[in-house]
Order: C-alpha cells, then sequence, then structure tokens
C-alpha cells in the first residue's frame, strides 16, 4: 500500500497528486470552510477536493477548519474518485480552545484497506487509537496543523502496542511509523511510504475477579 503525504500543499494548486493509494494533505489546501457557502453554491472547496482524487485516481484524506453556522471545528475531508465520502471532526478540545468537539470516530474504507482518522488533539487519548484497532483498522492517519514533541513518540507507540501502522502529517512534515515501533521522518514537499497492512493476531489471556455467579468453581 503506498501513501502519499503532502504536508503544504496551497489552495488552487490543480496538480496532480504522486500514484498512491491514500494521499494525506495538510490544512492549508482547503483551509476554512463554511457549509453554508458550500451548500448554497457559493464556494466549492470539498468539490475540488473531490475532483483531486479524480484526476489523481487515489483516495485521500486533507485537514480543514470547519464552520456550521458559528460552531467551528477542526475537521479531515475524505474523498476517492472524485466523490466525498465524508467530513470526519476532531473529538476533544482542550480547555481554552475556540472549538467545538465532534461526535463520531472516523473509520473509512480507502484504497481496499479500513483507514482510521485521528485529528489533532485526539493524539493525546489512546483510547480513541484502540478503538480504532478493535474495529479492524488496517492504517491509522494523523493530522495536526503543528508539530508537538511528543507527537512522534506517540505514533510509535501506537503501531507497535495496536499492530497498524500510522502516518502523520504534523505542520511542514511527514512522519511513518511501522508495527516495529521503527519512525520515518520527512520534511520534503511530497513524500511517499510504503506499509503492508496485516491483520495479525495472538490470543491474551487475563483473570477478573467479581462480576460472575457463584457457581462453587475456583477459577
Amino acid at each position: 500500500m503506498k501513501i502519499c503525504v503532502v504536508p503544504r500543499m496551497s489552495a488552487g494548486d490543480h496538480r496532480q497528486l504522486p500514484e498512491c493509494d491514500v494521499a494525506l494533505i495538510g490544512f492549508g489546501y482547503i483551509g476554512d470552510v463554511d457549509f453554508d457557502s458550500e451548500l448554497s453554491g457559493r464556494s466549492d472547496k470539498f468539490g475540488e477536493f473531490a475532483r483531486l482524487t479524480k484526476r489523481s485516481g487515489c483516495a485521500a484524506v486533507c485537514g480543514c477548519r470547519t464552520d456550521s453556522r458559528g460552531l467551528k471545528r477542526k475537521s479531515a475531508a475524505v474523498a476517492e474518485g472524485g466523490k466525498l465520502l465524508g467530513i470526519t471532526d476532531m473529538l476533544h478540545v482542550v480547555d481554552g480552545e475556540d472549538l467545538k468537539s465532534g461526535a463520531y470516530l472516523g473509520l473509512y474504507k480507502l484504497g481496499g484497506y479500513k483507514v482510521g482518522l485521528c485529528i489533532e488533539n485526539d493524539l493525546h487519548f489512546p483510547e480513541n487509537i484502540k478503538s480504532l484497532s478493535l474495529c479492524g483498522c488496517n492504517l491509522l492517519l494523523c493530522l495536526t496543523e503543528n508539530v508537538h514533541p511528543i507527537s512522534p513518540l506517540l505514533i510509535r507507540a501506537y503501531a507497535y502496542l495496536y499492530g497498524m501502522p500510522v502516518v502523520m502529517c504534523a505542520g511542514g512534515c511527514a512522519y511513518f511509523a511501522d508495527v516495529t515501533g521503527a519512525v520515518i521522518t520527512s520534511v520534503a514537499p511530497v513524500t511517499l511510504f510504503s506499509a503492508q497492512p496485516r491483520n495479525n493476531y495472538r490470543i491474551v489471556c487475563t483473570r477478573e475477579r467479581g462480576a460472575f455467579p457463584n457457581d462453587g468453581v475456583d477459577y
């Protein structure tokens, strides 16, 4: 599986993306989106993004800042083959941020794989990543506007603990972490990563006390 990361693609850029299965594009390409303007036809930012995937023959995920009648969120738009598949919002808003939280985990079938999304603050909440893994996620894509010093460490841990490759676009950098815990970093304008998602499982047994009927059996 080929993943293309383009951290700083500007609005109105009509170039074709390199041959890949899924592209991860930073926040600059779509930028700020007002849903009323999109629905009324005064703007067509999501449409242009969808057409980019048709020209390039791939799926793509792109960061954006959305405004729904004054409710502002950090989001990711998802498209494939010229069709907009959905918008996923950041779930966790930290004190002091003038944003609203989203509602659902983002899990999409892209390029024949189950691809999970992690946006900005959500990277700091491992329960989200674990839930995506339990839902059969093969690849995790992370989007942040800026690079946080702890972010590369987190994606390395998640890839190792939850058995799925993680690709991150943060600021002007691209990151890739595989299931062994190795991390690759790139500051190139366009970076191609190759991942081999696997569904390898192990049996893990635990014992818990309580919440069982008293059947007289000593476990």
